[in-house]
């Protein structure tokens, strides 16, 4: 029986060569497992169209914003008396240091540099402008894609008579308060 007090040099070496050994596999066991989820989550079908769909809502965003600032908005800066683009319009809250009482600043470029504090209702106009077009161009586009495929991407809903919150128009039972959507409660009474 070796005495536990006897110093074996061969024994600890051991002992630490497979304590490495152990941690090296559990450490290449735990990067293999993220790598793995990683690449799992990384190719799965949810975040490539998601990929994909930023990247066209990226490029649609940019041909509305064209269509509107270039195609729609000078028509409209014509039609009512503006006398200049829609986007060059701006109120002068501050005048700066250099401000010209006669014939004020020309462009809104031109008061920001001046220092001047201004309300530049025309940008705002336009970006409202901008967002109601981007909004309806892509309710027409789910439209058309639900109408060719039916899928359904716009989901209708109805308030509960009971909680008031909204739940999908097929639904039987409200998701909130579980009440019967049909009227069963209604003839119950």
């Amino acid at each position: 029986m070796p005495n536990p007090w006897d110093f074996n040099e061969a024994a600890i070496h051991r002992d630490e060569e497979q304590e490495q050994r152990t941690l090296l596999q559990e450490g290449e066991q735990k990067v293999n497992r993220i790598f793995s989820g990683f690449i799992d989550f990384a190719f799965s079908g949810n975040i490539l169209e998601i990929a994909f769909g930023l990247i066209l809502a990226t490029s649609f965003t940019a041909l509305t914003t064209s269509l509107v600032s270039d195609i729609l908005l000078p028509p409209l800066s014509v039609i009512l008396p503006l006398r200049r683009n829609m986007n060059e319009k701006f109120a002068v809250l501050r005048p700066g240091p250099n401000y010209d009482n006669e014939g004020g600043y020309n462009t809104l470029e031109q008061a920001q540099n001046d220092g001047a504090i201004v309300l530049a209702y025309g940008v705002f106009l336009s970006r409202i402008v901008n967002f109601l077009g981007i909004g309806l161009a892509l309710y027409g586009l789910a439209n058309l894609y639900q109408y060719l495929s039916k899928d359904p991407i716009i989901k209708h809903s109805v308030k509960c008579r009971y909680c008031k919150k909204r739940v999908s128009s097929k639904a039987i039972r409200c998701v909130n308060c579980t009440s019967w959507l049909d009227g069963r409660e209604e003839r119950m009474r």
